[in-house]
């Protein structure tokens, strides 16, 4: 099968129902989809997060275009590779991608829904295997194709600003954005694992996350890693989550686990039979829940 798929192709895959349709992507986690909707209507929000991100856009490319490299069929041809890889699997245009250096294990999208760019951390390239940089850029792909990148980068930009000068004036509008941004990674995680078609290999990504080393992750057990949950769960602890723009990662890994017990991922990797995708979204809403009582929607 070809890594790259012609305009054709596209067009065609879109009308037979694919990852990519032009609605919501098949795989979308209600909750995000929700909550992303809500944030379209209210037109002040919307305008605002589109104002915030085009005043910086242009900056951020500059700074990129001045301090890492860019990956293209010439330059890193190995990771392209997998960049179209990605792209054709989720049935989207392949997304540019540049490489910084740094030794943090971290990748992130930035830019607006007509033009938008993924950044990989060199020290995440060398640590993870190629199923796993499969994941990651399925996940990163995943905020394009779901149109998360105009709100996701209005709330880095918005997070920047608090830690400067105004932020008690724009914490609730940060609370609500990483409430949502939760969600929105349930999303992504599960284009990561169409994409690499590896459970095993998107759930140790997570733990490479978690120590940020390549050698002690191999020694991570990942029964007593999702056990931290369970500990934190009778903890006030649990409920600092509401400020973080990401799920716990054992959250994560349960979320990916409950997915990949869908028809819909079953089918992709050529086996029947699986639960529905409104099935595993009210095991997802349970799973990432901090009182146990959030709704799917």
């Amino acid at each position: 099968m070809s890594d790259t798929l012609s305009f054709g192709d596209f067009v065609e895959k879109q009308r037979s129902g694919g990852y990519g349709r032009a609605d919501d992507a098949r795989y979308a986690y209600s909750a995000d989809l929700a909550m992303l909707r809500g944030f379209s209507r209210v037109r002040p929000v919307e305008i605002a997060a589109a104002t915030v991100v085009r005043m910086n856009k242009e900056f951020l490319r500059g700074t990129l275009l001045g301090s890492t490299v860019k990956v293209t069929e010439r330059q890193f041809p190995s990771l392209y590779k997998l960049v179209a890889k990605c792209a054709a699997t989720l049935q989207v245009p392949v997304p540019q991608v540049y490489v910084a250096n740094s030794p943090v294990m971290n990748a992130f999208t930035f830019g607006t829904e007509d033009d938008s760019f993924i950044v990989l951390h060199s020290a995440l390239v060398d640590a993870f295997s190629e199923k796993e940089l499969l994941f990651v850029i399925g996940h990163e792909t995943g905020h394009i194709q779901n149109k998360h990148v105009v709100y996701s980068t209005a709330l880095v930009l918005l997070q920047r600003m608090a830690e400067m000068f105004v932020g008690p004036l724009i914490l609730p509008a940060v609370v609500a954005l990483n409430a949502w941004y939760r969600r929105a990674e349930i999303t992504c995680d599960r284009a990561g694992l169409l994409c690499s078609q590896d459970l095993d290999s998107a759930s140790r990504s997570f733990i490479k996350l978690a120590v940020g080393s390549k050698r002690l992750s191999d020694e991570v057990d990942m029964t007593e890693f999702l056990a931290q949950h369970d500990e934190g769960q009778g903890s006030m602890g649990r409920y600092m989550e509401a400020f973080s723009s990401h799920p716990y990662l054992p959250k994560r890994i349960k979320a990916l686990q409950a997915f990949a017990e869908s028809e819909l991922y079953r089918t992709a990797i050529g086996q029947s039979g699986g639960s529905t995708i409104e099935q595993v979204d009210e095991k997802t809403s349970a799973i990432i829940s901090m009182d146990g009582k959030e709704s799917a929607t």
